[in-house]
């Protein structure tokens, strides 16, 4: 009986790459004349980072923040740190100074469906994402400036709020073709 209810996790596929391979790559090939269905561009990974400035002074809230970040990410985090000394801010080499995770496959996919359906529409004043924040290669960038907006963080239990960077990664060699690309995926462009 037990054995039934197990998620076999190789058969798993989530919503989005489904999504992804019968709606977003058809209309991608129509929309830009594709000849190889490996040309169409594809959503490769996703890096989120958190910078923890106050670590400066507690060295602690590193592992704090590393810890609210497994919870968003469901992926354990790297503790970055300082590469060399800088004394006027008071940082010395090797100091914790913020963490950071990369999500591939299941979990980046996972992650985006939670990201555009849950945590954006929760971000207060939230008028949809810039459409100029992509870097010339097809990569994208957002910046939240409360990790509060994801349901897995409890809002009682938290002493800081920290903000976070999410990275996009796409394998597309233009900013329009990574734009079309996330628009398929509903990501909430601005007008």
């Amino acid at each position: 009986m037990a054995e039934t209810a197990k998620i076999d996790a190789a058969s798993y596929t989530p919503r989005l790459k489904k999504h992804y391979e019968e709606v977003v790559r058809p209309k991608l090939i129509e929309e830009f004349g594709y000849k190889n269905p490996m040309q169409v561009p594809a959503i490769e990974k996703i890096v989120i980072n958190m910078g923890v400035g106050e670590s400066v002074n507690d060295s602690k809230k590193a592992s704090v923040a590393a810890e609210d970040l497994a919870l968003i990410a469901g992926q354990k985090p790297v503790i970055t740190r300082a590469r060399k000394a800088i004394a006027g801010f008071k940082v010395r080499e090797n100091m914790p100074l913020g963490c950071k995770v990369t999500l591939r496959k299941a979990r980046m996919y996972e992650f985006i469906d939670r990201l555009i359906t849950v945590a954006l529409p929760r971000v207060r004043d939230f008028r949809g994402l810039n459409p100029k924040s992509f870097d010339g290669r097809g990569n994208f960038a957002l910046g939240i400036k409360e990790h509060l907006v994801f349901p897995e963080i409890n809002y009682d239990k938290t002493e800081q709020i920290w903000g976070m960077d999410i990275i996009v990664c796409t394998t597309a060699k233009t900013d329009e073709e990574a734009r079309a690309l996330l628009k398929h995926f509903n990501f909430p462009f601005r007008q």
